[in-house]
């Protein structure tokens, strides 16, 4: 293979910076010591290699196992707690009292179903997908699979390749290297002999001979496959405040289980007498109802609903919620950080205008690019000939919408090729004949840097745009002269403005976020004049190019310093995005990233929400945490919408189950410690959680809200639902002493405390319904119709085995509910004027 010369030629939108290394400097010194590039590896020693486990093998690591997940969601002391409880019951024939236990299947179903989900994803990463590959072995081509590669192999790479391993590049013939799903440079690269290549890069157009030096794991490719593959959870407020609340109350069980269950046995005379007489059994089932009371599983239950609901609407506005609390997350964001190419711009380059040059020079006005089909003279059939090749690069390939095809044949063609920067094609006859020329501007014009043709190219590259020129002759080039590269003077014919298409929805976008204080940064890996034009297109405020990353430092809180400064930052490598985002939350901000290439796969993973494109690499895509069917940006402030619905209902909701795991909390401590009969059975409690908890949760969970997120959802909770839950439990102490002291029946006393507690909680349901709407107030009258029915309609009464006390002993029921209704309201008009000092903030 003959390497040709280098050529420094470069489009004016970028000026020549040199080479960019990948391999290390070690690397290329030993490479031609240890394989002959002309033979490349002998049999032997290919097999040393196998021996020696360097091969190209990727490991199929599992990001998690099924049993690992299984146990995460299984084995908590709460699922151990309601286990045992239901467990009891239907062993002692009390299947009735066991309908608690409904609510932990389902928490427990809904966290295997999304982990599993979440670990398919992540195990189905790949960042390769080659087949085969052709290698030089014993001086001969074989075709080998991918697998079968080993270190120090001589790859033999060429148009259309993607590379299946590390390695530095021996002998090259004006390969094109296309590197953006790994560092987001939207261009591809013109490589030369020793600069290296990373597996995952793909071959535009060219080939090289390439030595491999990473193979298996330790390529580029397997160590971010590898990394991407990690599991993590989504950062969630709602989530880590239930877990926190989880973690007290698993803390506060082990005693209260025991204070229950001896309390419920001494009020029976004492152990031995309650075992003695049998009546061991319902001190079990009062001292169950006492302990599964106390866990707020249908808080964590509804959570997971209202989540699972919102990420259902959302999908039908092409929005996959790919782990439910994301849904959550996109309202708490205080910092996006937005790729350019596939967020901001379409993922194609299109022709903007073409500015054609006179007899004398002269660059007349531009015809914009859906019109250049009417344009006169012969230039635009041979610029739909370019547009049409079937060898057309991307930005040859952006003319073929806007002209159709001219069934021109060609008498000679010279391929494009990133180190002439320029193409050309030869027509013997009609109209175009001649020979034509698309190109970079000083591959077509030469040293001519004085001319209006170099000029204007010189005004459209300042722009962040991509210019072509468009150049002639009138002598045809023949074969011969082709395949010598010999092209005759030319003269310029017409100047081309190429540039990335803006999102339409991306200005308006970025306007939303911004109003609701959310601080914009866009990171890119193209050129930063490129990005800095984009930046001003979409209405960020800028004056000149972007930030250059290349002069951004390595310590991090330089690194913040810059960052505060500069918003828009080009020439940025996977590592920075992911420095940059880590920069900024230990700032305490919370971060979203964009993105679509498999260079912003860390970053995603990284940040607190990482969202991908829907058109985007698959790495990326598995990675994130919500992915953009369709692409569209406008609907992320759909996705805001849903995560404040979320967040308010939740705290709605919380409310009324803190309330609960309060009152029960403290009904088990203060019944277990004076050695008093539980007042309820586990089937009452479960019919007075559904009327003043679980019902109307589950409506108003789901319930419109535009609340804008507050931090701190749980201690505003806790202020509120502490003092009522204590003041709800007292009362039905009140209630269960004033009915065993008028000597009714167990039943009697039991059905008056319902009233007392139902009482009590629909008040709290009411507060909780706030401001009422027509929807809530009927929800809040449903539940008073239950309570009605459930004490007399007798198929449902018998059930819960409720029995109507004396009328004078209802009402003094009722009375003392609402007495302790009056202190909750008095309660809640105080708590917000607290100090914050009370309870911990979250």
């Amino acid at each position: 293979m003959n390497t040709p010369a280098r050529t420094a030629t470069r489009t004016a939108v970028e000026p020549d910076e040199g080479p960019r290394t990948l391999v290390g400097e070690p690397d290329r010194q030993r490479l031609l010591s240890t394989t002959d590039a002309a033979c490349g590896l002998t049999a032997a020693e290919v097999a040393e290699r196998v021996a020696d486990g360097r091969v190209n093998r990727l490991a199929n690591a599992s990001s998690r196992s099924l049993v690992s997940i299984l146990q995460a969601n299984l084995f908590t002391l709460f699922n151990l707690v309601i286990a045992v409880c239901t467990a009891v019951l239907l062993v002692l024939g009390r299947w009735q009292d066991a309908l608690f236990s409904f609510a932990a299947i389902s928490n427990v179903l809904i966290g295997v179903v999304q982990e599993y989900s979440a670990k398919r994803k992540l195990d189905d990463l790949a960042l390769l997908h080659v087949a085969r590959s052709t290698v030089l072995r014993d001086g001969e081509e074989h075709d080998v699979a991918m697998e079968e590669l080993v270190q120090d192999d001589i790859l033999l790479l060429r148009r259309g390749d993607q590379v299946p391993a590390d390695g530095v590049i021996v002998e090259t013939l004006g390969l094109d290297l296309d590197e953006s799903l790994l560092t987001g440079e939207s261009e591809p690269q013109l490589k030369h002999t020793g600069d290296g290549v990373l597996s995952g890069s793909a071959v535009s157009s060219g080939s090289a001979a390439v030595q491999l030096t990473s193979v298996g794991g330790d390529s580029f490719a397997a160590k971010l496959t590898a990394e991407a593959r990690r599991f993590s959870l989504v950062h969630s407020e709602l989530r880590s405040a239930l877990n926190r609340v989880v973690k007290w109350i698993s803390i506060a069980l082990v005693p209260l289980i025991a204070i229950v269950l001896n309390g419920q046995m001494q009020a029976r005379g004492g152990w031995e007498a309650a075992i003695a007489s049998g009546e061991w059994e319902d001190a079990v089932v009062l001292a169950i109802a006492a302990i599964s009371a106390s866990v707020p599983q249908g808080l964590i239950l509804m959570t997971s609903i209202a989540f699972a609901v919102a990420a259902v609407k959302l999908a039908r506005s092409q929005v996959l919620v790919q782990e439910l609390a994301a849904v959550e997350g996109l309202a708490r964001v205080d910092v996006i950080c937005l790729d350019k190419t596939g967020t901001l711009t379409e993922s194609d380059i299109e022709l903007l205008e073409a500015a054609p040059i006179d007899e004398g020079g002269s660059v007349a006005d531009a015809v914009p690019a859906t019109a250049l089909e009417r344009a006169s003279g012969a230039w635009p059939l041979a610029l739909a000939w370019f547009g049409h090749d079937e060898n057309a690069n991307a930005t040859a390939a952006a003319i073929r919408p806007l002209l159709p095809d001219p069934a021109l044949r060609p008498s000679a063609v010279i391929g494009f090729s990133s180190a002439r920067r320029m193409s050309a094609v030869a027509f013997d006859e009609g109209p175009v004949r001649g020979t034509w020329v698309l190109g970079a501007p000083e591959s077509v014009l030469g040293d001519d840097g004085e001319s209006p043709a170099a000029r204007r190219a010189l005004e459209i590259a300042a722009l962040g745009r991509r210019a072509l020129v468009l150049g002639s002759a009138a002598h045809p080039i023949s074969t011969d002269e082709a395949e010598r590269l010999d092209l005759p003077p030319l003269a310029p014919v017409a100047v081309l403005a190429f540039g990335e298409h803006v999102r339409d929805d991306a200005p308006a976008t970025l306007d939303y976020f911004r109003e609701q204080g959310v601080e914009v940064r866009i990171l890119s890996g193209d050129h930063p004049r490129t990005v800095g034009a984009v930046a001003r297109q979409v209405g960020m405020p800028l004056e000149g190019d972007a930030f250059d990353a290349r002069q951004l430092p390595a310590d991090r809180d330089a690194l913040a310093a810059v960052l505060a400064e500069h918003h828009v930052l080009g020439r940025v490598t996977p590592g920075q995005k992911r420095g940059i985002v880590e920069a900024l939350q230990a700032q305490g901000r919370t971060v979203a990233m964009t993105g679509d290439g498999v260079n912003d796969a860390l970053a995603l993973k990284t940040a607190d929400l990482g969202i991908a494109m829907g058109e985007g690499a698959a790495a990326t895509k598995a990675v994130a945490r919500l992915v953009l069917l369709d692409g569209r940006f406008s609907h992320l402030p759909r996705v805001v919408d849903e995560g404040r619905q979320v967040i308010a209902n939740i705290e709605r909701v919380s409310r009324i189950f803190l309330t609960k795991t309060t009152y029960a909390f403290t009904m088990a401590l203060v019944f277990g410690a004076l050695l008093m009969q539980y007042p309820f059975l586990p089937r009452q409690l479960s019919a007075t959680d559904g009327l003043t908890i679980g019902i109307p949760a589950f409506f108003l969970a789901l319930m419109p809200a535009a609340t804008r997120y507050v931090p701190g959802f749980l201690f505003r909770s806790l202020r509120f639902t502490i003092p009522s839950g204590i003041t709800i439990a007292l009362s039905v102490v009140a209630t269960t002493v004033l009915g065993r002291e008028a000597g009714l029946d167990e039943r009697q006393v039991q059905t008056a405390a319902v009233f007392t507690l139902t009482v009590g909680g629909l008040w709290v349901l009411g507060i909780a319904c706030r401001p009422f709407t027509a929807v809530r107030a009927l929800i809040v009258g449903v539940m008073i119709a239950g309570l009605v029915a459930a004490v007399t309609v007798p198929i449902v009464r018998d059930f819960f085995e409720f029995q109507l006390p004396p009328t004078p002993i209802i009402a003094w029921s009722i009375a003392i509910g609402l007495a302790a209704s009056a202190l909750i309201e008095v309660w809640h008009r105080l708590a917000p004027k607290l100090p914050p000092a009370i309870v911990r903030t979250t």
